[in-house]
């Protein structure tokens, strides 16, 4: 079995490295004899990971910001309107025998404090978020006759329970399919190393390497050439979590009639989206631009909603075709995301590595590749119990039984600004505390902090703000309707 060891003990052992050797020569060097050992030679995964690695080290030192002045605004044609698409003529049924759709299914429900699969959390009228992509998918094929599969990229987080869920679907007309993606090993931020010590090492030193890794993981899985054996041409790609990513039937029509190889979704940025990532044109393509890349004189600018109106939602429809030639011709190279986090080793907290893709980024290695400016009912995540009680609420229906649409009630400005506490963080927390969903059509802003409970049928209008001092309690009493208002200190209502 391999033993860890540090960069200086790995370089003495070298005898194939020459004496002018870069350090990064020296790095790669390790890291090849280390995934040589025969604990990692045979894996697939880890030749994989290496050329990962390779490409990280090789480009770390040189600068990943880009040159602002080589930054353009996006052409119409290159950003085009959803207004603009949404009236063409469409054949449902032979626009939907070319697609599948992919739910990104690799995430843990950790961060609202859940055990397992984030797609098993409920969300609404007693869905979860997995039963939700299902029943839309069956209403589709039930509508039109037609036979769309839902796909499921995995991770080894996910998978086993994710197979085990999946069963109560299987006389269902919505075909689930599901792949992993890979299995790659952290690495120690000081010595650049895996924490891994061989492929059966324990969970945490593992992880999947971001929605990046999808296209590898089709193609790996078998799943791409099952798909383009079938005939179908398009991926419609979304996040697990998000409610608002329904199939679109003017956008599948608009990418086939286009040729386009890859289209992104935008939406209007507000207050709360600044960071999130844009397309731009540079050198004459287009490519999507992270924050991260951003020089720090520029931050503002990209944060600017005026310069920089719109941001990826992670909806995207990809040519699959155009997928495998690039796969097998590997020019796949998208951005690598360096993700700090840390593990527990002989009691003391250890920074490691986690080097990630993101899906989004491939954009400009696409042919006729664009965005779409879609309305902002198409981007609907949850990924707090800030956004859960937003989509619990009486500010959406549920259409047909299976999508989330805005009421007619709510006829001016975006979704109300919810921000809720630490005491609301974990699940089961927020569903004690807030056990009935309150009223908030006419809700601007919300925010709520410190141990306060909320009873039946509130409601909450305008501007309310709610703060509970150290050691106290609020109880804001059943049938209470709060229009611009703050409440603070400590009140607490006695049942008679």
């Amino acid at each position: 079995m391999a033993s860890l060891q540090t960069p200086v003990e790995m370089q003495r052992k070298s005898s194939i490295i020459d004496e002018n050797a870069t350090t990064s020569d020296l790095v790669i060097h390790q890291m090849y004899k280390y995934l040589n050992d025969e604990e990692f030679g045979q894996s697939k995964e880890m030749q994989s990971f290496y050329q990962l690695f390779k490409r990280y080290i090789e480009t770390k030192a040189v600068k990943s910001e880009v040159t602002w002045e080589e930054i353009k605004s996006p052409t119409d044609k290159e950003v085009v309107e959803y207004d603009a698409i949404k009236d063409g003529q469409v054949d449902p049924h032979a626009v939907l025998s070319k697609l599948a759709v992919l739910k990104l299914n690799g995430g843990l429900g950790t961060s609202m404090g859940c055990v397992g699969p984030k797609s098993i959390i409920e969300v609404r009228d007693g869905n979860t978020f997995l039963d939700l992509s299902v029943k839309q998918i069956e209403y589709l094929n039930s509508k039109y006759n037609s036979n769309v599969p839902l796909l499921l990229m995995n991770s080894f987080n996910t998978n086993k329970d994710t197979q085990q869920i999946i069963k109560k679907y299987s006389n269902s007309n919505c075909k689930i399919r599901s792949f992993n993606q890979s299995k790659f090993p952290r690495v120690y931020k000081d010595s650049l190393l895996p924490v891994a010590s061989s492929l059966n090492d324990q969970l945490d030193c593992w992880y999947p390497p971001g929605h990046g890794d999808l296209f590898e993981a089709l193609y790996e899985s078998g799943e791409l050439d099952s798909l383009l054996d079938s005939g179908i041409e398009v991926l419609f790609v979304s996040n697990g979590d998000n409610l608002g990513a329904t199939v679109d039937l003017s956008i599948l029509q608009y990418m086939l009639s286009s040729n386009s190889e890859y289209i992104m979704e935008l939406t209007d940025k507000t207050r709360a989206d600044v960071k999130g990532g844009t397309l731009i044109t540079k050198n004459g393509n287009v490519q999507l631009l992270e924050v991260a890349q951003v020089p720090k004189e520029h931050i503002d600018d990209f944060k600017n909603i005026r310069k920089f109106k719109y941001f990826n939602t992670n909806n995207l429809w990809i040519n699959l075709k155009a997928m495998k030639k690039l796969i097998t011709e590997h020019k796949l190279n998208m951005e690598i995301i360096p993700n700090v986090k840390s593990v527990i080793r002989g009691g003391h907290e250890i920074s490691v590595l986690q080097l990630e893709t993101a899906v989004g980024a491939a954009i400009r290695f696409f042919n006729n590749a664009h965005g779409v400016v879609v309305p902002r009912s198409r981007f609907l995540p949850v990924k707090t119990c800030s956004d859960l009680l937003l989509v619990k609420s009486n500010l959406f229906n549920l259409q047909n039984g299976c999508s989330l649409e805005l009421t007619p009630e709510r006829f001016f400005g975006g979704n109300p600004l919810i921000k809720l506490g630490s005491h609301f963080k974990k699940l089961k927390d927020f569903q004690s505390r807030i056990p009935h969903s309150p009223k908030i059509i006419e809700l601007d802003h919300l925010t709520i902090s410190g141990n306060v409970y909320l009873g039946k049928k509130v409601e909450l209008k305008g501007t309310v703000i709610i703060v509970c001092s150290e050691g106290e309690r609020i109880d804001i009493p059943n049938g209470s309707i709060l229009e611009n208002v703050v409440v603070t200190g400590s009140l607490q209502i006695l049942e008679h």
